[in-house]
């Protein structure tokens, strides 16, 4: 089984976790059902980028981006080569080290 990592987040995780994932699932689902509140201002739809998320580790293993996630991710805050959409993002079957951003688009958090 897989496991990721989230580094350090002041708000979100502050001394950061490591947590088991399903092979498949979003990088988003397996933040929010392990207490990681990551945006998802268009309720994981992929019409927004408040998910952004950065994969420090593990990037080449997962799928590629589709042209609506390189489209939507083009507006993030903060934008690197290994960014990607944490709804988006499925986990593959070897560990990922994720990074969330400090800032999002969003001035006003949504409060999922």
């Amino acid at each position: 089984m897989p496991q990721i990592v989230f580094l350090p987040h002041e708000e979100l995780c502050p001394d950061g976790a490591v947590v088991e994932a399903n092979e498949g699932e979003t990088v988003l689902d397996v933040a929010l059902r392990n207490g990681i509140m990551i945006e998802h201002a268009c309720e994981k739809s992929c019409a927004c980028t408040t998910c952004h998320c950065i994969v420090r580790e593990g990037f080449d293993d997962l799928e590629e981006s589709d042209e609506l996630e390189d489209d939507m991710l083009d507006k993030a805050w903060g934008l690197e080569p290994e960014s990607r959409l944490s709804c988006q993002a499925k986990v593959p079957e070897s560990d990922l080290v994720v990074e969330i951003p400090k800032y999002t688009i969003n001035m006003v958090s949504e409060g999922h």
